[in-house]
């Protein structure tokens, strides 16, 4: 559990920090360059503001920049799964209905692949393909899914393994389809994410796979992050819980992916 932030905490950030603070909260990830600008301040006095704020929990330093801290990404993914519950379900059951009986999958970290993980539940037969210690303990018990769960270094309340192991692992292994969510979009459409070292995990599940499927909700349809995942022309299909804004529908098709839109109300594949 994060500390608690204290009213000393509070008292001790400036206005600046304050402002830096919204506009994480806001973008979800802000680049030393674009805040040092918006500031007229230099690179080197935003970096020790970033590390102060670190410092008292308020958010977390990434690669050139900062975000979100996990613990805060992670209670909002807990609070979209309770809110919107019936969405992520239909997300999980649109997904699984792409997935044969007898096929192998690989299913990524995050609140909506567990979903999927728990629709896939209704298979039959699967070979099942973690780096998640929660989706692995959702699909266990089920006498017709073998489940392999990656090695690696165990990271964060959701139960994701990362590193290189986890990497040289998953290399080994050829999937018939994998599942993965991230943070965000760049302006072209692309996926993109937080974490570089789930990243590398990723992209090389995405190098192992036939059919790569990328579940997001619609809060990510407006959200950057740090690093490019890897183009959409990378993914067999997209399924969200409502429709895509213009610019990022068009550049799913121009890729020529699927863009399956689930919810409480139905479902529409384009």
């Amino acid at each position: 559990m994060a500390p608690t932030q204290t009213a000393h905490d509070q008292r001790r950030v400036t206005r600046r920090q304050s402002q830096i603070l919204e506009a994480v909260q806001q973008h979800g990830f802000v680049t030393i360059e674009v805040l040092a600008r918006q500031f007229e301040v230099s690179g080197q006095t935003i970096r020790r503001d970033i590390i102060q704020l670190e410092k008292g929990h308020f958010l977390q330093r990434f690669h050139g920049g900062a975000g979100l801290r996990d613990n805060s990404v992670r209670l909002g993914y807990a609070q979209k799964q309770a809110i919107a519950k019936s969405g992520k379900e239909a997300i999980g059951h649109a997904v699984a209905r792409l997935i044969p009986e007898g096929a192998s999958v690989f299913l990524d970290v995050g609140t909506t692949v567990e979903a999927v993980a728990r629709a896939l539940l209704q298979k039959a037969r699967l070979q099942a393909f973690t780096c998640s210690t929660t989706v692995a303990s959702i699909l266990n018990g089920h006498p017709g899914i073998t489940t392999f769960v990656t090695g690696g270094i165990l990271r964060g309340a959701n139960g994701s393994l990362t590193g290189s192991a986890t990497v040289s692992q998953i290399s080994q292994f050829r999937f018939d389809f994998s599942v993965m969510s991230f943070g965000g979009f760049d302006r072209d459409g692309t996926p993109m994410d937080f974490d570089l070292e789930k990243i590398a995990v990723r992209q090389a599940v995405i190098a192992h796979s036939s059919h790569a499927i990328a579940v997001v909700d619609s809060s990510k349809f407006d959200r950057s992050a740090v690093c490019r995942l890897a183009p959409l022309t990378s993914f067999f299909a997209l399924a969200t819980d409502a429709e895509p804004p213009p610019n990022l529908r068009r550049a799913i098709t121009e890729a020529g992916a699927k863009c399956i839109v689930a919810n409480a109300h139905g479902e529409q594949t384009t």
